[in-house]
């Protein structure tokens, strides 16, 4: 058994955790509602960093993203296409990782505006995806590396790409990344609650677009 990918730091503290968890997904809907067509993605990201400094999270431990159209394809680490403007009919993700005291939020979540059905449809299945992948963990108790497989296959039964350049991580009291920094996809243990990220990115097969939820792996009380 891997012991140390699920090791916590001295500051480690469930209600802290959710804490941050819970002011993640605060975060994630005040920058969605003030997200609106004709916006530039790189002016969106800048007033993303003011929503959290103004929740009172002065640090983030990656970098806030906002991601429009077309730059939702592309994965987190590859930068955003520049000037890209968000269309009256379009779709949107956020992702976001404040520092919330000793411990690590990270979350995401896709948007879209006007009435593009695709668009739509691919926003709700990253999130049903995201609650499929933690039903068959909860029920199952898979491996992070079959929690994957088990995603891409559902995805693709849906109609979409699931990207594994986003395989999900480890959080924890700040830096998980001197603990473990492996991911979710690779870990051949069954994960334990308030300790991984899921990630989820669906890409459109045609390369148009693409959506994103990720949340803490958590059991159904903690999801309304």
């Amino acid at each position: 058994m891997n012991e140390t990918a699920e090791r916590v730091g001295p500051a480690f503290s469930v209600d802290g955790m959710l804490r941050a968890r819970n002011e993640t997904r605060r975060a994630i809907r005040a920058i969605a509602a003030f997200v609106e067509p004709g916006m530039e993605e790189e002016y969106a990201v800048e007033e993303a960093k003011k929503i959290l400094l103004a929740q009172g999270h002065s640090l983030s431990w990656h970098p806030t993203r906002v991601r429009f159209g077309s730059n939702t394809m592309k994965p987190m680490k590859q930068p955003s296409a520049p000037g890209v403007v968000l269309q009256k009919t379009d779709i949107f993700f956020l992702d976001i990782a404040p520092r919330v005291d000793a411990w690590e939020g990270d979350g995401g979540a896709s948007f879209v505006v006007g009435d593009n059905q695709e668009q739509a449809k691919c926003a709700a299945d990253a999130e049903t995806l995201f609650h499929q992948v933690r039903a068959v963990w909860r029920d199952e108790k898979l491996t992070g590396r079959e929690l994957y497989q088990y995603a891409e296959q559902t995805a693709r039964g849906m109609g979409w790409q699931l990207n594994f350049d986003l395989p999900g991580h480890r959080v924890s009291d700040f830096p998980h990344a001197a603990i473990h920094t492996g991911s979710l996809a690779e870990f051949e243990q069954s994960p334990i609650p308030l300790r991984w990220i899921l990630e989820i990115h669906l890409r459109d097969p045609q390369g148009r677009f693409g959506a994103f939820f990720e949340d803490m792996l958590l059991d159904d009380r903690f999801y309304a």
